[in-house]
């Protein structure tokens, strides 16, 4: 069966993604294996997701756990190796939630969210990785723990015995994004954290640079987001 034009521009953004990764890691010196693509869906209906999986695509984000839980569950049947990221800002009240369906959560910021997962781990029996989120830029309107705080709440979070298997930042808007990429690398160095969440749509060439293992693209993926109803 033929695909639509929406599934065909999919697989062609993603194979067009996926060529600019390689590029990148050629110029970095780095093994294009060595990079993960998460495609975030966020407020594409499960359709693009599908298209998606159709092209053997298997890694997905998402920000809203209402948002993954009822878009999800219904594909992992048919595609056993799906892994789902939650990105960003997560409310402590929606941990448990977070946790039943997440095989990545991005977005650990404090230890009252620490607690939270933790608990939730334990009585669901289930342990998605975790990445601490760091606002490198120290902007008060983003969620992250502070750069200068970062090192300490690490050290909370092994105290805890958290799965934290590395960190996500989102840079600034209007600043160079490599500095706050170094950072976040380097700081990952220094804990031996394996994972560096950094980079989207627009800078994700740099991040891979700076030693990114996955990257979160969605509008170069996706297309725009849709417009509220």
């Amino acid at each position: 069966m033929s695909s639509s034009p929406a599934e065909a521009a999919i697989a062609a953004n993603l194979a067009a993604v996926r060529d600019r990764i390689a590029e990148a890691c050629v110029r970095a010196g780095r093994d294009p294996a060595s990079v993960t693509l998460v495609a975030v869906s966020k407020t594409h209906p499960a359709a693009a997701v599908e298209a998606a999986l159709a092209t053997g695509h298997l890694t997905f984000g998402e920000n809203r756990v209402q948002e993954a839980a009822a878009k999800f569950p219904p594909l992992r049947p048919a595609h056993p190796g799906l892994r789902l990221h939650l990105i960003g800002a997560l409310q402590t009240n929606k941990a448990r939630d977070a946790v039943r369906v997440a095989d990545v959560i991005e977005g650990l910021d404090r230890p009252k969210l620490a607690i939270a997962l933790r608990d939730a781990m334990v009585g669901l029996d289930r342990w998605p990785d975790l990445l601490v989120q760091v606002n490198t830029g120290d902007e008060p309107q983003k969620a992250g723990v502070a750069r200068a705080e970062a090192p300490d709440f690490l050290l909370r979070c092994r105290d805890l015995d958290l799965p934290v298997r590395g960190l996500m930042c989102i840079p600034p808007v209007r600043e160079d994004p490599r500095p706050h990429f170094a950072a976040l690398r380097d700081l990952a160095a220094r804990f031996r954290l394996p994972v560096l969440s950094m980079g989207m749509s627009g800078d994700f060439e740099a991040a891979i640079a700076e030693g990114a293992t996955h990257v979160r693209v969605g509008t170069a993926i996706f297309g725009s987001r849709p417009a509220p109803a």
